[in-house]
């Protein structure tokens, strides 16, 4: 079903209970193809889920990846999603939710990997665009937060400190994971694109000293030589690779199977209640 279906049922408990039967099959499907040692991707126990931006003009084209025009419905139904998605266990994760796309990112699609949004009402930006972030943050403890495409005020969200330091982590006090959306910093020095880097190691520099800890891309294949130029700090990598590590152990990536309560998945869990 499609998030915006799921949220005109207004059931938060419906909406984790749908939760927990996405992360239940992406456990067993981890399971499978882990044993067999393929670690390939969409076979990871990450899910970019819940989507949380708010939708305002139809003409956006993702819309129905939301929940809706709401932040307090939005933020209900991501914090329902996340509960469901990541269980209740107190020493694993079942798989880590991912709050998408901070922020302020409601389209227009076309050119999002361009766009830069400027003089943005600060009303806006905290009754509308920011409250379902922090609530899915400090009430839903969130796994990972992911940046969005655009830029605000001259900076990718990849790599704009005001949102990813000052709000994210010092103002809000997120613990877990940043990560880019795919070929996120790449934009920052791709031609036609952003154009606030030169390099690939630059904008590297610039996501890894804002607090982006994971790309999915290839552009963070150039951390050693911008460790190795001055313009990242290797403490900062090490903070990142910290938070990236503690994700994994809270997934029980370093555990028996045995510890894991997560791994023993029953044979006819997937069977349809109902059908029985």
């Amino acid at each position: 079903p499609q998030a915006i279906a799921l949220a005109a049922t207004f059931d938060e408990e419906l909406i984790e209970k749908i939760g927990d039967v996405v992360s239940t099959e992406g456990r067993a499907k981890f399971e499978a193809y882990s044993g067999r040692g393929d670690r390939g991707i969409y076979k990871g126990l990450t899910f970019w889920a819940p989507n949380i931006n708010i939708f305002r003009d139809p003409r956006w084209g993702r819309g129905h990846e939301t929940y809706g025009e709401d932040p307090c419905l939005t933020a209900k139904l991501g914090c329902a999603y996340i509960r469901g998605i990541q269980g209740k266990d107190p020493d694993h994760l079942k798989a880590a939710a991912c709050a998408k796309h901070f922020a302020v990112h409601s389209g227009p699609e076309w050119n999002r990997h361009v766009f830069n949004l400027e003089n943005l009402p600060t009303r806006d930006l905290w009754e509308t665009y920011l409250p379902a972030f922090k609530s899915l943050v400090q009430d839903g403890h969130v796994a990972e937060v992911m940046c969005a495409y655009q830029r605000i005020d001259g900076a990718p969200c990849c790599s704009n400190a005001k949102f990813e330091r000052q709000i994210l982590r010092d103002e809000w006090g997120f613990k877990g994971l940043i990560t880019s959306d795919c070929g996120a910093v790449n934009d920052f020095y791709m031609p036609g694109y952003h154009g606030t880097a030169k390099t690939a190691t630059e904008a590297t520099a610039q996501a890894v000293n804002a607090g982006t800890d994971l790309e999915c891309g290839n552009a963070y294949r150039t951390i050693p030589k911008a460790v190795k130029a001055g313009m990242i700090n290797e403490d900062k990598v090490n903070q990142s690779l910290k938070r990236l590590l503690v994700a994994r152990f809270q997934l029980g990536d370093f555990d028996k199977d045995e510890t894991v309560s997560w791994t023993q998945i029953p044979e006819n869990v997937i069977a349809c209640k109902a059908h029985k």
